[in-house]
């Protein structure tokens, strides 16, 4: 298969994908919900400001449910890789009227980046899981930061909190909320990364982006 048609993916990967949604929404109708947001930012960014919101890996299942509780119905796109893998996420989000732009570090990354963006200068909200596609688990990768650098576009941390779920065996123990369960959706400050940062001026934000999510993070 050519690294074109993986991208696109097979018939299969956009089956399974749809499968995955509607699995998701039976049990998201048997899930209670509570959004945190004290600070206000799902009203800040409705106003039509681009904005990066960032979750871990494992809570992919938790954020399409409760996007526009916590995001509200603007436009936006999420990073899915350009593997195999990511063929399923672009069919899955779709479902949740979610676009997709295509790479990693690994592949594609700069035209990956170019597309985000444009993206964002389109006024769109993007969703990306900072220790995707292959982890380590709870481990922010730089890239979202020089997102942010480039496009002055600030990050939001999202956390989400499960009170009872199943975890698979995957490499970031990945979180399918059991039914009747809670999802607790913590948003936190919005943090805004200068154009221009030393070395350890950058880690230094890179962590304290990272601190963030960990902040309410089971293992």
């Amino acid at each position: 298969m050519s690294d074109r048609a993986e991208i696109r993916g097979a018939k299969w990967h956009w089956l399974a994908g749809k499968l995955a949604a509607l699995l998701m929404r039976v049990i998201g109708l048997t899930l209670r919900y509570k959004v945190n947001d004290h600070s206000g930012q799902k009203s800040k960014s409705e106003g039509g400001s681009p904005v990066i919101w960032i979750f871990w890996h494992n809570c992919l299942f938790a954020s399409p449910l409760t996007k526009k509780r916590y995001s509200g119905s603007a436009e936006a796109s999420a990073l899915a890789s350009a593997s195999k893998d990511g063929a399923v996420i672009e069919s899955l989000v779709s479902s949740f009227g979610v676009k997709t732009v295509r790479g990693s570090s690994s592949r594609r990354g700069v035209a990956a980046l170019i597309a985000l963006k444009k993206a964002l200068k389109a006024g769109e909200q993007l969703f990306i899981t900072p220790d995707g596609p292959r982890g380590p688990r709870y481990e922010l990768q730089p890239g979202v930061i020089k997102l942010a650098q480039s496009s002055g576009v600030p990050i939001i941390p999202v956390r989400f909190e499960h009170s009872s779920s199943w975890r698979l065996n995957s490499w970031d123990r990945f979180h399918i909320p059991k039914p009747f369960s809670k999802i607790t959706v913590n948003v936190g400050q919005s943090i805004d990364i200068p154009a221009k940062l030393a070395d350890e001026e950058f880690e230094c934000y890179r962590k304290k982006v990272q601190d963030a999510l960990n902040d309410n993070s089971s293992i």
